[in-house]
């Protein structure tokens, strides 16, 4: 099983994102029923390979979970948590959905002269993105199956979580360094050409005793790895104990600076736990 322990306590951030890029790392796995998210490549290629992964509420690839496409075909996911399925012939668009949810995610299906060239070659990333999020990589000539391809982040190896030849999604090393990094990525052993992503980590400070009825805290999320102002997102997972200033989710931009942060306000509406996610926004490719 790839995994390593989720960022759990009452604050945690990036929720669902933190699996290990090692796949040495082995820890009991998840029972099929804890499936919680989909990751299936947001573009597929007419007839060709990908793989989708299925992850659980604490971001753990989770084996033995039936995956429904709404042109009728079905995959299980393997003991790594991901499933190889092949793309219809046809073009157009096509969801697939966790058996046992409802939730549709939507991949567009393209004709191999839309996706791509023969080689890998990457023609959007992420300009900033989280040690602890998964990030995508899209142009074409990537391998459909996940392990095929290979994606260095500073020398260290990531794991492909999903794949197609078109998209790869992809998690940073679990060791790391805030940063800019040089991007490595092949498919084969065919590489594409190197360029850089600049990795944050987001660390939450924050008074995690249980909130009183009207009681007003401030959450700071402190930001390492650039001293420009990034864009946040927080996301309040128990909304019967607390709410959000700004709503559910709140947004604010980090302050920018040496001594880089944001910060949230949030009030207690009942006593209690209480649970808050937060997550670096998308930044133009």
């Amino acid at each position: 099983m790839l995994s390593r322990p989720s960022l759990y306590a009452s604050l945690f951030l990036c929720a669902f994102s933190a699996i290990s890029s090692s796949p040495l790392v082995a820890q009991q796995a998840p029972a099929a029923s804890a499936a919680r998210i989909l990751l299936l490549p947001k573009r597929i290629v007419s007839g060709e390979t990908a793989t989708l992964a299925v992850l659980d509420a604490g971001g753990r690839l989770t084996p033995g979970v039936t995956v429904n496409f709404s042109n009728g075909d079905h995959v299980v996911t393997n003991p790594t948590g991901r499933a190889l399925f092949a793309a219809p012939l046809k073009t157009g668009v096509i969801y697939a959905a966790i058996a046992s949810q409802s939730t549709r995610v939507y991949a567009t299906i393209l004709t191999p002269a839309e996706a791509a060239p023969a080689s890998p070659q990457v023609s959007s990333a992420p300009t900033l993105a989280s040690l602890a999020d998964r990030f995508d990589l899209t142009r074409g000539g990537f391998c459909g199956q996940a392990d095929a391809n290979s994606v260095r982040v500073a020398g260290k190896p990531a794991l492909v979580l999903a794949s197609s030849p078109a998209v790869l999604t992809v998690l940073p090393p679990p060791d790391l360094e805030p940063g800019r990094a040089e991007i490595e990525v092949s498919c084969a052993k065919h590489p594409a050409s190197r360029f850089s992503i600049t990795f944050l980590d987001l660390s939450l400070n924050a008074d995690s005793s249980p909130l009183a009825p009207g009681e007003r805290r401030t959450l700071t999320v402190n930001v390492r790895g650039t001293a420009a102002k990034v864009p946040l997102e927080a996301h309040n997972l128990s909304p019967r104990v607390a709410e959000l200033g700004g709503g559910n989710p709140a947004r604010a931009s980090s302050s920018g600076g040496a001594e880089n942060a944001a910060h949230f306000e949030l009030i207690g509406r009942e006593r209690g736990n209480f649970q808050i996610s937060v997550r670096l926004l998308p930044t133009a490719p």
